[in-house]
């Protein structure tokens, strides 16, 4: 039966995806939505201790995360599905894992070992510290990341607590990256011809995404403090109690700063000497702030929104999940996809972010069931029915 892909941008490329959980299958997803064909690698049912980590099959998050792939079952401790395991890597084009680094080599699937089969493999890592260095054995998690790379430290009510972002941010941008990583390596092999090994892990990806907050200690000793909803350095830039709940206003820069004194009549605060410039605002936040919420709070939040995006000063609603997706624009980017599946029926899940004018990502198939595939992978690589029936047999697949 013909594969269904999600798009022609990707479909010259084979990746076998041994991720689980989020950072990885986050990586792997970039590539399944735009039409490579991804086959999910998983261990036959009652095998593996850690069965069910990403959580139940016909869950939001499986659903959502393992899209337009193919799945097929393999044991790799033992030598026949390392094997089949082998003939796959010879066919393919990206392997990624995101097993604790210590566990590709005794599977025999570190980027040396793959490299003997196939000189142009390109082999992604993800992993909680990195592959070396004196956090290499430890098990890496999304919060414990947001803790260590002082994601947690900025984020929060100044004086309050450490807080976690409210998604797992770590994790997500740990597979992009690693998704960008693969697709330079991609682009590199056109002139080489040589694959290599890529690497991400959360607790970077977490320092990479304080990209300014970060570089201000690295460039000028500056600790990053909490500032709650507030921005760190341009004010006024916070979320603003109004009549009927809060909206974020997000004023840069003198012109807008004018034109929102003026329209929240409070063309008084121009001539105030401690709102003089940005650098005096961020410095007197609590005062600018007093007086904006009370300004605002005459108001109900949609008179604002529609007022201030007149005057050109940027604005918007804070809205709970349900509220996002009944938001025309979300609606008209087309956030949500709809996909069959065959036993849960017609479900909607998130939609890539990216899109390309030509040819555009899809979600053409559900999550598929475990090894659903197997049969028909294995037949691709030339195994006979005989040699599929013994594999079975020997709980290789």
């Amino acid at each position: 039966m013909p594969r269904i892909t999600a798009s022609s941008a990707l479909a010259r490329f084979r990746v076998l995806d041994l991720s689980r959980v989020r950072a990885g299958p986050t990586c792997v997803r970039q590539f399944a939505d735009f039409g490579a064909d991804v086959i999910k690698i998983e261990t036959p049912p009652g095998v593996d201790p850690n069965e069910g980590m990403g959580g139940p099959r016909d869950g939001p998050d499986m659903q959502n995360l393992h899209r337009n792939k193919r799945s097929m079952t393999l044991n790799l401790k033992l030598p026949e599905a390392k094997e089949v395991f082998a003939r796959l890597v010879k066919t393919a084009d990206v392997v990624v894992e995101n097993y604790r680094p210590d566990v590709k080599y005794r599977l025999g699937i570190d980027y040396e070992s793959l490299k003997k089969q196939n000189e142009r493999i390109i082999l992604a890592s993800i992993s909680g510290f990195g592959q070396d260095g004196p956090y290499v054995e430890r098990p890496g998690f999304d919060q414990v990341a947001q803790g260590m790379s002082g994601l947690m430290g900025v984020t929060g009510e100044p004086g309050g607590p450490p807080v976690r972002s409210g998604a797992a941010i770590a994790d997500v941008a740990a597979g992009l990256y690693a998704a960008l990583g693969v697709m330079t390596a991609l682009l590199e092999r056109e002139v080489s011809g040589k694959g290599q090994w890529v690497q991400s892990c959360l607790l970077q990806a977490g320092i990479g995404l304080l990209d300014f907050q970060a570089a201000r200690y690295t460039m000028k000793g500056e600790v990053p403090p909490q500032m709650g909803n507030d921005h760190p350095t341009s004010m006024p830039t916070s979320a603003y109690k109004t009549a009927d709940g809060y909206i974020n206003v997000a004023c840069s820069g003198e012109g807008m700063w004018k034109r929102l004194c003026n329209l929240v009549g409070r063309e008084d605060m121009l001539g105030m000497p401690e709102f003089k410039s940005n650098e005096l605002r961020s410095q007197n936040r609590k005062k600018l702030n007093a007086i904006l919420n009370e300004c605002f709070s005459q108001r109900n939040s949609s008179e604002w929104i529609d007022e201030l995006n007149k005057a050109g000063v940027p604005c918007g609603p804070i809205y709970k999940m349900d509220e996002v997706f009944a938001d025309p624009q979300v609606k008209h980017l087309g956030a949500a996809a709809e996909v069959k599946h065959p036993r849960l029926g017609n479900i909607k899940l998130l939609a890539q972010a990216v899109k390309l004018s030509r040819t555009a990502p899809s979600i053409a198939t559900a999550t598929p069931e475990i090894g659903q595939h197997t049969e028909e992978i294995l037949k691709e690589l030339r195994y006979s029915d005989d040699e599929i029936s013994q594999l079975r047999k020997k709980g290789a697949v």
